[in-house]
């Protein structure tokens, strides 16, 4: 796959991404995954400026709004840890994105059953070109939303 190809690759998953997260450029997000530190540029150079990645030092708990969790080429069992070390860091409401490849659609059957041993419901999911997008919120997130 030559360079522009990549570039068109991870632009439409960054597209999908904010369209599934319905995010604004006011939420804090942060992006996880092999690519997080290209995405966070990619949504900079959208105008996104409240992006950290997992990399970041000092990360609180509860205070991000949209989870990007890009598991492409990653083994589906270790997704698993990864998400229970993301979940913490999002706040009630948020909403979390996972792309993942489309090639391994039959793996992809336990990200459900993983997401709800954390506490996740699946909102909605798209195959694409490049992959396979699913956004999740928590369980919760619809009663924390009608108390406030």
């Amino acid at each position: 796959m030559n360079q522009r190809a990549l570039m068109d690759s991870s632009e439409n998953i960054i597209e999908t991404m904010i369209e599934f997260a319905r995010c604004s450029k006011l939420h804090r997000i942060i992006v996880a995954g092999s690519k997080s530190l290209h995405h966070m540029l990619e949504l900079h150079s959208r105008g996104y400026n409240r992006v950290a990645t997992a990399a970041c030092y000092g990360l609180r708990r509860g205070r991000y709004d949209v989870g990007f969790l890009d598991w492409r080429l990653q083994q589906i069992t270790a997704l698993e840890a990864k998400l229970s070390w993301l979940a913490p860091l999002l706040a009630p409401t948020s909403v979390l994105v996972i792309w993942l490849d489309a090639s391994e659609l039959n793996e992809h059957r336990k990200l459900g059953s993983i997401l709800e041993r954390l506490g996740f419901r699946v909102e909605a999911g798209t195959r694409c070109e490049h992959g396979v997008a699913i956004s999740a919120r928590r369980r919760d997130a619809i009663q924390t939303t009608i108390a406030a």
